[in-house]
């Protein structure tokens, strides 16, 4: 330990070499530390801001893919009351426009709908509201725990969700 005297007071020097003093033991402090920090901030990227990153972009694709789904339910529904003049004329219609209206999902899942089973589903059934009308009911539905859009964030989302879907009725009319 080197201790040396200046204006009263002792100052030891802690780095181990003899004679090294204020200025020369920061300077040696410094160099041991070098490379620290871009360690240091690598590290918290990997584990801290890469990981939010990638459920903050997955969450909004997620949305997106339920933006997608209500609103080909809806235009499906819509085109049912507007085009056809039988069921299975209505039921192609609505089909046919859900199908354009998620486009995207279905080109990312590699799904055919065939709108009795699957991504689309189009079905006439008795109104909720009055069991004597007809009715048309749109379900559409992406399966994300078989396709998810960033790989491995199903084993984050799985208990918040296994499907996505959205559905939407139509009272036809009587004529």
């Amino acid at each position: 330990m080197n201790i040396a005297t200046r204006s009263g007071f002792a100052v030891s020097g802690l780095c181990g070499r003899a004679g090294a003093t204020g200025r020369g033991q920061a300077m040696a402090l410094r160099s041991r530390q070098r490379g620290v920090v871009a360690i240091e901030y690598a590290l918290v990227f990997i584990f801290g801001l890469l990981p939010l990153l990638l459920l903050t972009i997955s969450g909004v694709l997620i949305f997106a893919a339920k933006q997608s789904l209500t609103l080909a339910a809806d235009n499906g529904a819509r085109a049912a009351l507007q085009y056809g003049v039988n069921n299975a004329a209505r039921q192609a219609a609505a089909c046919a426009v859900a199908e354009q209206s998620m486009q995207w999902l279905l080109n990312f899942s590699g799904d055919t709908p065939d709108c009795t089973d699957g991504p689309i589903v189009v079905s006439t059934i008795a109104c909720p509201s009055n069991t004597s009308l007809s009715c048309v009911q749109v379900v559409t539905t992406f399966n994300y725990q078989a396709h998810p859009f960033i790989p491995g964030t199903q084993i984050a989302y799985n208990w918040l969700l296994d499907s996505i879907s959205s559905s939407a009725i139509v009272q036809l009319d009587n004529t």
